[in-house]
């Protein structure tokens, strides 16, 4: 008798007891395995080089470096990696966001069990999906990408890698010499990028791009998924 081959997941999630949550729920369904657990968006990236896993589940609020911008990073060198992203965020600015990178799915956090397992099945065969909300909403940004008008004005500016982590790491509150050490660079570096973040947000000061890192959704308060 053949025995089945498992669906290798690497969960990604900074909420110790939530993380244990999704692996108990995974393992118990029994067409999983757990490859591997990250606590930061950095871990995340470094497991997901390493390990090579069937799906990665990632949850986007995460410290250091947000689930997207690992998502960037891990496409950037595993073009055929499937992510699958969890957020408490839905409204359709970020829903675009999240489908322009390359992500083979998006749950809301409120989503049930059913869904979670469903969706990891689905990604692991090369399927897209998205939680029945997500995909209405992005069914109607696209028809409203469809008819926008020339004038209407440019969304979020195109930020580096480099430019993301230091924008986070800023708005999680750390000063120059943090961020230094955390990335392993220069503080004259750090002073850079961030004057550069400065000029291409049209912002002033620190407490601005904190703002705006919460508006964008680069720093977010988590909500536990719900796991019925």
């Amino acid at each position: 008798m053949n025995t089945p081959v498992l669906i290798k997941v690497l969960v990604a999630e900074d909420h110790h007891i939530v993380r244990q949550g999704l692996c108990a729920l995974l393992i118990t369904d029994g067409a999983f395995r757990i490859i591997g657990e990250a606590r930061t968006g950095r871990e995340a990236v470094t497991l997901a080089r390493a390990l090579h896993p069937d799906v990665i589940l990632m949850d986007i609020a995460m410290p250091v470096l947000n689930g997207l911008e690992a998502t960037r990073q891990i496409l950037a060198t595993l073009p055929a990696a499937k992510v699958i992203i969890l957020s408490a965020h839905s409204d359709d600015e970020y829903i675009d966001r999240v489908a322009a990178a390359g992500v083979y799915g998006f749950l809301e956090k409120q989503s049930s069990a059913e869904i979670l397992t469903l969706a990891i099945r689905e990604v692991a065969q090369g399927k897209k999906f998205y939680s029945p909300n997500v995909a209405l909403r992005l069914g109607r940004s696209k028809h409203r990408q469809k008819n926008a008008s020339a004038s209407r004005p440019t969304a979020i500016p195109l930020l580096t890698s480099r430019e993301s982590e230091v924008l986070q790491l800023v708005a999680e509150g750390s000063g120059n010499k943090q961020v230094a050490a955390e990335l392993g660079i220069s503080i004259k570096t750090v002073e850079k990028h961030r004057k550069q973040l400065m000029s291409k947000l049209n912002l002033r000061d620190t407490a601005g791009l904190t703002r705006y890192a919460i508006a964008a959704g680069v720093i977010e308060s988590s909500v536990q998924l719900t796991i019925i």
